[in-house]
């Protein structure tokens, strides 16, 4: 076979590792994929009922998932299939737009379905585009405390299933008082709180024991078994699987729905592909990693999939994913395997759920998200670094008090105004020479360190651009202002200026002509060709030339002492231990950069 098809497939192979594949190596891709089918069905089942669908849906997004990832997606390990910090997130979005009861419940699979389908686009338009740096619009401590919100968000909305009752309740505050006066009215179920708790702590003890030891499925045969051992008719439970193939039941929706659907799909997309990207980085073999537009793409593939097999929006799983890797998956060939057990379950054994208590399934819900709350990095941030330990802080308030999906939103803003804010108030220092030492220090940290008589020089370390332009400004005159001597010269350190808009160039200009009316002269050292280019093209080109563009600060302090004729000798670090010039043994003066 020949073409492009043949082409195709051959790339495709070769991208899997298949082109070694040996008959050991299925093997362990067998193993490995029976292993995480015993939390592929609890925790797809269990994220269904969070995401406020019936269980099932969360079985056939796990199957889609699993097959179009394998197909298409560029992490050979990598497991995808319903997830902790999704499954709100979706519920927040279809519940509002659907009715109570079963006819409300077939809307939520529909509205799921489609909000699948809008995740899967955008992504999948996003990855066209090239777009794979999104992924870093949420940092660690805003994802960190995003995630911690979450699994309270999850872990409370859980706990009335837990003890064997339901609520009608939303966001955290309301579910906790439904919770409460639950407990309080005693719509407790002994037997089902029982089988909940105990569950729960059977799967945070074998974490901590056997950790390799599938506790999830321990825990679910070992509550379904009892259930139907002793004929617990009191406690609530799962009931049969429908039996046949899902089909989309798309009927019932308008395009209101979509419209609606389409600001929490955006949400949803950043969050998912968030969670897949460091995922997937983490675990990239290859030294450049994995190609975020690559693995955006493919995420969107598996999410249609998903919206076309009757499921819901999928992201990378941070507890599945462990497993299979540490069970010897090699390829996606485990995800297959993964995705025909579930199969098999859904179209030869839907009974398998009839016993199943919805209790237990509360407790994996409960003992999954426990997971993804880092408590080691946050007492760390506390320690070391108020300031993102606070954007922690607030990012979890965020998802406490205006609930998960308006939380994503709060998390990006404060991602995004942090790193404004540390752009717009810079650190900013007057450069010093410092005995024994080469080079020029920040003189707050070196008091003692030695000015050029008539020189000040100065560093900003940011980009210049509208917020922090006049700060810019201001630092300079005020450093003028307070200098000792006379100053002849300003030299500004310009290598952390790697960008400049055209308000800074409007300010740097102001700037050069407010120095030359009082007889001092600006001196731009270190500055990126780049952003030399820019500052021509502003216009500034002239007013560079004049003042002068150095290529380091030595040669601009050795052209500034040639120029002025002072007496500065400086010590340096030689081992001849001789005096040199200002340029700390670099040789004669150099003259200012004349490119442009």
């Amino acid at each position: 076979m020949t073409g492009p098809a043949h082409r195709w497939a051959g790339r495709w192979w070769r991208r899997r590792g298949l082109e070694s594949y040996r008959r050991s190596d299925l093997a362990r891709d067998v193993g490995a994929g029976v292993m995480v089918t015993a939390l592929l069905i609890p925790a797809g089942m269990g994220y269904a009922t969070v995401a406020a669908l019936p269980p099932e849906t969360g079985l056939y997004a796990t199957v889609a998932a699993l097959v179009a990832y394998a197909l298409v997606g560029p992490s050979r390990v990598l497991v995808l299939g319903p997830d902790s910090s999704l499954a709100p997130l979706i519920a927040a979005a279809i519940v509002p737009l659907a009715a109570a009861g079963a006819a409300g419940e077939e809307r939520r699979v529909a509205l799921a379905g489609v909000l699948a389908l809008l995740v899967g686009v955008i992504l999948v338009t996003a990855g066209a585009l090239r777009l794979g740096f999104v992924s870093e619009l949420l940092s660690k401590p805003i994802r960190l405390g995003y995630l911690s919100g979450v699994a309270l968000v999850v872990v409370v909305g859980q706990i009335p299933a837990l003890l064997g009752f339901s609520v009608d309740a939303e966001g955290l505050l309301s579910r906790a008082a439904a919770a409460a006066r639950g407990i309080r009215d005693g719509e407790v179920v002994p037997a089902a709180a029982a089988i909940g708790v105990g569950s729960l702590a059977l799967v945070v003890l074998l974490r901590r024991v056997a950790p390799r030891a599938p506790g999830l499925l321990i825990a679910v045969a070992a509550a379904t078994g009892l259930v139907w051992a002793l004929g617990l008719d009191s406690v609530p439970v799962v009931g049969p699987l429908p039996s046949g193939v899902p089909a989309p039941a798309w009927g019932s929706l308008a395009g209101s729905d979509v419209v609606a659907l389409a600001g929490p799909a955006l949400g949803i997309a950043v969050v998912a592909f968030a969670d897949t990207a460091v995922l997937s980085r983490a675990l990239a073999t290859s030294p450049g990693g994995v190609d975020g537009s690559r693995e955006m793409a493919a995420l969107g593939a598996a999410n249609v999939a998903c919206g076309v097999a009757g499921g819901f929006p999928v992201s990378a799983s941070a507890s599945r994913t462990p497993v299979a890797q540490a069970s010897g998956a090699r390829t996606q060939v485990t995800g297959l395997v993964g995705a025909a057990a579930v199969a098999l379950v859904v179209v030869l054994a839907p009974g398998l759920s009839r016993h199943l208590p919805t209790s237990v399934l509360a407790a994996v819900v409960i003992a999954a998200v426990l997971t993804i709350v880092d408590v080691p990095l946050t007492v760390r941030l506390a320690r070391v670094d108020r300031r993102e330990f606070g954007l922690a802080v607030l990012a979890f308030a965020g998802v406490a008090v205006l609930g998960v999906l308006w939380g994503v939103v709060a998390a990006v803003s404060l991602s995004l105004a942090a790193f404004v804010a540390k752009a717009w108030r810079p650190h900013v220092a007057e450069l010093v020479r410092v005995d024994g030492r080469k080079g020029y220090h920040d003189r707050a940290r070196h008091p003692g360190g030695r000015r050029v008589p008539g020189l000040l020089m100065l560093r900003f370390d940011a980009p210049l651009f509208f917020a922090n332009a006049e700060l810019f400004a201001e630092f300079v005159h005020r450093s003028v202002a307070e200098s000792p001597e006379p100053v002849r010269w300003v030299v500004v350190a310009s290598e952390p200026i790697t960008d400049i808009d055209t308000t800074a160039a409007d300010v740097l200009e102001q700037l050069y002509d407010s120095l030359d009316a009082q007889g001092i002269r600006l001196v731009l050292a270190e500055l990126k060709g780049p952003v030399k280019d820019r500052l021509a093209r502003f216009g500034l080109g002239p007013r560079l030339r004049a003042g002068g563009v150095y290529p380091t600060l030595g040669t601009a302090v050795s052209a500034y002492v040639e120029a002025s004729g002072v007496d500065w000798v400086d010590w340096t670090d030689r081992p001849d231990g001789d005096l040199t010039t200002a340029t700390g043994g670099a040789g004669p003066p150099r003259p200012p950069d004349r490119r442009w």
